[in-house]
């Protein structure tokens, strides 16, 4: 194949190769840029110390609490320079055979912003609570 021919196909080529390759990343921001309003919530502040630090109190919770009495957690003491605080509320508790199912009220605030969330645990007997999964 004559050079200039092969140089002809590349040109063809590569506008098309570029628009590929720009669309692909351009809806890869678009779908990151989705996420923004998650900015500034109190998750976002939460390092791995924190979480740690709550799962703990969740389980306390758990197994200290009634339903629709609430515990108190700081993140004091995990190295984190923004305070969070939550309330943890269990509720819902169900019992089918030797499986126990609860839910747990949290109510995160930090930086004047508040969220909730509603995870369900379960457990067998008296084994560890397991967070359970949404399907």
């Amino acid at each position: 194949m004559r050079p200039h021919i092969r140089m002809i196909r590349i040109l063809r080529v590569t506008p098309r190769a570029i628009l590929g390759v720009a669309l692909l990343f351009g809806a890869h921001a678009a779908s990151c840029a989705n996420l923004g309003f998650l900015n500034d919530t109190p998750m976002s502040y939460m390092k791995q110390p924190d979480i740690d630090s709550i799962k703990k109190a969740a389980e306390l919770a758990l197994n200290t609490k009634s339903d629709g009495e609430s515990a108190q957690w700081r993140n004091e003491g995990t190295g984190n320079s923004v305070k969070i605080d939550a309330t943890l509320t269990p509720g819902d508790t169900e019992k089918h055979g030797d499986m126990t199912c609860r839910f747990v009220a949290v109510v995160l605030n930090a930086k004047g912003q508040s969220m909730s969330l509603h995870p369900q645990y379960c457990r067998s007997a008296s084994g560890p609570w397991q967070l359970q999964r949404k399907n």
